[in-house]
């Protein structure tokens, strides 16, 4: 590639980054619902028309945020993860790192649970979605790791079941516990429970449940 190729390339990436961080305060502000492209576009001072030569639509624009919340996400867990040593502290270390994601990057959270429920090509998904897909699998594989780590050191019980099945388990059991801590907070409250206190005795219970 030549020196002015690259420099364009380098160029067209760092416009393209603006934009999605320009979408990401704009969905941060008002929700996902209310934005608007022109209001990305005011936000990243370019004008509408240079945001669609860029993103094809606010869909496409969407699933570049997921596919950045993800490496977020994917960050987070990581070092979660190197933090503690046994299987049983990873998972409960995994978890908490989900539940803190949720709670200072709420629309990180709201961009990835769209994402989810969305009727996206999940057989033969092409291009962003199979990017986010594969980030998501990426994902997936951090609390596999954690739980083969804890079957091996012994802290967690070996009739488990399959661990890819496991993990997907344990994912639906924390996503659902942040929409409750999230949506149903004032619920909990009217019975004086609060969401750091929901959030502390469902991890508990999940390492009973797991401990040998």
């Amino acid at each position: 590639m030549s020196y002015v190729a690259e420099r364009r390339a380098e160029e067209k990436d760092r416009r393209r980054a603006e934009i999605v961080d320009a979408a990401i305060e704009v969905y941060r502000e008002v929700g996902w619902d209310a934005v608007t492209i022109d209001q990305v576009a005011k936000r990243a001072r370019l004008s509408r028309a240079l945001v669609y030569v860029y993103f094809k639509d606010k869909d496409e624009l969407h699933i570049t945020i997921v596919l950045r919340a993800f490496e977020v996400l994917d960050k987070r867990f990581a070092e979660a993860a190197s933090r503690a040593r046994l299987g049983i502290d990873k998972i409960e270390a995994l978890g908490r790192a989900y539940f803190a994601f949720a709670h200072e990057m709420p629309h990180f959270f709201d961009a990835c649970a769209r994402f989810e429920v969305a009727p996206q090509q999940a057989t033969q998904p092409e291009g962003l979605v199979a990017e986010c897909f594969e980030a998501g699998h990426r994902l997936h594989l951090r609390t596999v790791e954690a739980l083969q780590t804890g079957v091996r050191d012994g802290s967690i019980r070996d009739d488990m079941g399959d661990h890819q099945v496991t993990a997907m388990a344990l994912w639906g059991f924390s996503h659902g516990l942040i929409q409750i801590a999230v949506n149903k907070a004032q619920v909990l409250a009217h019975d004086s429970i609060s969401v750091p206190q929901f959030v502390d005795h469902a991890i508990g219970m999940l390492r009973r449940m797991m401990s040998r």
